[in-house]
């Protein structure tokens, strides 16, 4: 008997990754985050469009990813919107993710943002080879393609 879908709360999606990379293995991975944080991810105000993870010295971390302040907290127990936050993964992980964003030039995309069924905050990273602009052409004549093809189908049947 397979296993049930697990209940994931969305709250950010990076469509454009898809597009612009060509994704590969994915791995889901916990955030340590602040209080504040995490009731900024509750209201589902958070963006990844722009982000990516970074390793340094051993470690994981997401930059660039924005989760707005959280304005019931006051100013003295507030984050900074964009600081970068540390990516919680075991540490074969973390050594395979490493090794080959460095010998193979691949980038770490993070794919989704969300709360598993246990309310945890998790990302999906992707790690991902970017696309030049002629495979971006091909895959946008395609999707054009495919969006025609449907609706000649429709028209006929």
């Amino acid at each position: 008997m397979a296993k049930p879908e697990p209940k994931r709360k969305m709250i950010a999606d990076n469509r454009k990754a898809r597009f612009n990379y060509e994704i590969g293995e994915t791995f889901e991975a916990g955030i340590a985050l602040t209080g504040s944080e995490v009731k900024s991810l509750r209201q589902g105000k958070a963006t990844i469009g722009e982000s990516y993870a970074d390793s340094k010295s051993g470690e994981i971390w997401l930059v660039n990813a924005n989760i707005p302040e959280y304005l019931q907290a006051g100013p003295f127990n507030n984050h900074a919107p964009k600081r970068p936050r540390k990516l919680l993964l075991h540490g074969r992980q973390i050594d395979k993710l490493s090794a080959a964003v460095d010998r193979e030039g691949m980038t770490l995309v993070p794919l989704k943002l969300y709360f598993n069924d246990r309310g945890r905050a998790k990302v999906e990273l992707a790690l991902a080879r970017g696309k030049k602009l002629h495979d971006k052409r091909e895959t946008e004549k395609k999707r054009d393609w495919d969006r025609e093809r449907g609706r000649l189908m429709r028209l006929k049947g």
